[in-house]
C-alpha cells in the first residue's frame, strides 16, 4: 500500500501564497469597510461641503499649486549590482493634477491619490505615471519596456509578474532602456528577463524595506 507524498514548498513559494491570501482578505475587509464608510461619508458631505467652500473662498480656488506638481530634486547614484537609487526627497502629496517627474519611469514624489491596481496586473496600453506611483508606494514593483524589448523577454516578464503580488507590468516609450524594473526610490536596467538581476529586485524590492505603506492593498484602486 503505497503512502502518501507532498511536495516540498519553497520559501518564496510560500510568501507569495502567503501574500495572497494577505491580499484576499484585505480586499474583503476594505468591502465591508466601504459600506460603513458610506454612511459616514454621506453625513461628513454635508458639513464637508461647507468648510471646503470657506476653505477656497479663503485660499482663493483650492488649486494644486505649482510646488505639488513637481516630482522632486535629486538625482540617481549606481550600486555595484546596477540598481539606481534616488538621492533626492522623494515627496508623498497627493494631487490631481499631472505631475513632471525628473526621471522615467518615475520611482516616486507627489501621485494620484488612487493607486494603479498591482496584483500582477499586466498591462497593454501606457499607463497614468501618477498612479503608477501610488502603487510604488505600496510597495510595488514596475516592469516597463520599450517597443525595442524582445517579445519572448517581454511575455516571460509577463508571466512572472502575473503570479507575483505587489507587481504590474505596462510599456513604456519615454525610457533610455528597452526593460527598466522600478520601486519607490529604486531602478535597474536589465538585458533580459533571464538577467540574474531581475529576480534579485523582486526579492528585494516586492514589499521591501524602501516601501513607505507596507502593507496598503494592490487592489481596489485603478486599471488603467
Amino acid at each position: 500500500m503505497g503512502t502518501d507524498q507532498q511536495t516540498p514548498v519553497s520559501p518564496r513559494a510560500a510568501r507569495i501564497e502567503e501574500m495572497r491570501r494577505a491580499e484576499r482578505a484585505r480586499a474583503r475587509r476594505n468591502r465591508v469597510l466601504a459600506v460603513a464608510a458610506s454612511v459616514v461619508v454621506v453625513a461628513g458631505l454635508v458639513v464637508g461641503g461647507v468648510a471646503l467652500v470657506r476653505s477656497q473662498s479663503d485660499s482663493g480656488g483650492g488649486k494644486d499649486t505649482a510646488a505639488d506638481a513637481k516630482g522632486g530634486s535629486g538625482h540617481f547614484t549606481t550600486g555595484k549590482e546596477g540598481v539606481r537609487t534616488w538621492s533626492g526627497k522623494l515627496s508623498r502629496t497627493h494631487v490631481s493634477t499631472k505631475v513632471t517627474y525628473p526621471m522615467h519611469p518615475p520611482v516616486g514624489g507627489n501621485h494620484n491619490p488612487v493607486w494603479l491596481n498591482c496584483n500582477g496586473d499586466v498591462y497593454q496600453e501606457p499607463v497614468r505615471d501618477e498612479n503608477a506611483v501610488h502603487a510604488l508606494e505600496h510597495g510595488a514593483v514596475w516592469v516597463t519596456y520599450t517597443d525595442q524589448a524582445k517579445k519572448a523577454d517581454v511575455d516571460a516578464l509577463a508571466a512572472k509578474v502575473k503570479r507575483t503580488p505587489y507587481s504590474l507590468m505596462s510599456p513604456y516609450a519615454d525610457q533610455d532602456a528597452p526593460l527598466i524594473l522600478s520601486a519607490w526610490g529604486h531602478q535597474v536596467s536589465v538585458k533580459g528577463a533571464s538577467d540574474p538581476e531581475v529576480d534579485k529586485f523582486f526579492a528585494a524590492y516586492v514589499q521591501g524595506k524602501q516601501t513607505p505603506e507596507p502593507g496598503a492593498s494592490c487592489t481596489g484602486g485603478v486599471m488603467k
